[in-house]
Order: C-alpha cells, then sequence, then structure tokens
C-alpha cells in the first residue's frame, strides 16, 4: 500500500474518498467525466433516482473497458502475427 493516494471528491453534491495509486490529475479527470455523463443521464431521464443513474453510468463504463480490452486483444494478435510472418 506504499503507493495508495486518499483523494476527496464531490459528484452530484455527495462527498466520496477514494484511494488509489491513480495521480490528482488522473482522479480529476475521472471525477469532470463523471459528472458529465451523470448531467447527461439525469438530462435525458429527468425522474432517474440517482441509484438508477450510478448503475447506468457503471454499466456504460465497464461496456466501455470490455470494448478497449477486445481492441487492445485484436491489436496484440496482429501484432504476434506479423512477429511471427517475420521470423
Amino acid at each position: 500500500m506504499a503507493n495508495k493516494r486518499r483523494f476527496k471528491i464531490e459528484i452530484d453534491g455527495k462527498d466520496y474518498t477514494i484511494i488509489g495509486e491513480s495521480s490528482a490529475e488522473h482522479m480529476r479527470a475521472v471525477v469532470h467525466v463523471i459528472q458529465e455523463q451523470l448531467a447527461e443521464v439525469k438530462e435525458l431521464m429527468p425522474g432517474i433516482s440517482d441509484e438508477r443513474a450510478a448503475i447506468l453510468l457503471a454499466i456504460n463504463a465497464v461496456s466501455d473497458q470490455l470494448k478497449q480490452q477486445e481492441k487492445i486483444d485484436q491489436l496484440q494478435q496482429q501484432l504476434g502475427k506479423t512477429d511471427r510472418e517475420q521470423q
């Protein structure tokens, strides 16, 4: 836990303490994206509860992460083919 840092953040008027290895700049960027996406969800669905909005954000985040991992996997496979062809 030597590199762990504590971040106090506010999202949608609620305070949170996050513990992680990220830089302060990274955490500011994360909070900014969350606030933007949360505002967008609430604009599109004005009656949505905070809990439902948070769940939708989590689903979107995991979906995006899985898509990015698929792209990484495909690129690694392509690089592997290229490496084998050069040998």
